[in-house]
């Protein structure tokens, strides 16, 4: 149990750093100075960045680790698969939600920050995923969606880009509550474009910024 207990806390704090951006692409991480900084011993630590690796987030570099960089290639292929998983689940979901849990599918108010809104963008496409009732679409999603997530954090910078992704969640739930299944797939298209359109906008911007951060982006 103690093993499992750190190496989920390695896990998520390691992930976290990733996602965030505190711990940038092209890092390097060592085992041992995980050991030290988590108070963990070796094999939970090896642990924690194998499920990592298994997300694309971190890659073996020798003997120690690297923080995988953002390659903007496979954002482009992600978009696609993401886009085509979710329009499935969302047709389901207009399929085979209940009416509850359709009232349920509310949009808050714009979250400030990125952090914030990343975590309640994964939140709300996890959940709309979660309401097609197949656990496999479910999971395709969150794996996208974590495969993404730097990307996003990116993306999300603006208050302006915020509010813009929150104004085409609430297209995707007008339509899924219409129980409309062609009407939820042309609006979660829409919005998964414009997420890959956002991104590119932002790095072009300040791309050498972001370098000089250290952040190693590839592709495009």
């Amino acid at each position: 149990m103690a093993t499992t207990s750190q190496t989920d806390l390695v896990y998520d704090r390691v992930r976290q750093a990733i996602l965030s951006l505190r711990i940038v692409p092209g890092a390097t991480l060592s085992e041992r100075g995980l050991e030290a900084e988590y108070g963990a011993s070796r094999t939970p630590v090896r642990a924690a960045l194998m499920r990592l690796a298994g997300e694309g987030l971190v890659a073996r570099d020798g003997r120690a680790w690297r923080v995988t960089p953002i390659d903007l290639d496979e954002v482009a292929a992600l978009a696609e698969y993401r886009e085509a998983v979710e329009a499935a689940a969302a047709r389901l979901a207009c399929e085979r939600a209940t009416d509850d849990e359709l009232a349920a599918l509310v949009i808050d108010e714009v979250p400030e920050g990125e952090d914030a809104g990343m975590r309640r963008g994964s939140e709300f496409h996890e959940g709309l995923a979660a309401l097609g009732g197949n656990p496999f679409l479910t999971q395709a999603v969150r794996d996208a969606v974590t495969r993404m997530a730097r990307a996003r954090w990116l993306e999300l910078r603006s208050a302006q880009d915020r509010d813009a992704a929150w104004h085409e969640h609430a297209a995707i739930v007008d339509a899924v509550r219409a129980r409309d299944p062609q009407a939820a797939a042309s609006a979660i298209a829409r919005h998964t474009q414009a997420n890959l359109d956002r991104l590119l906008a932002s790095l072009r911007a300040d791309r050498r910024v972001l370098g000089a951060r250290g952040l190693q982006i590839v592709g495009e």
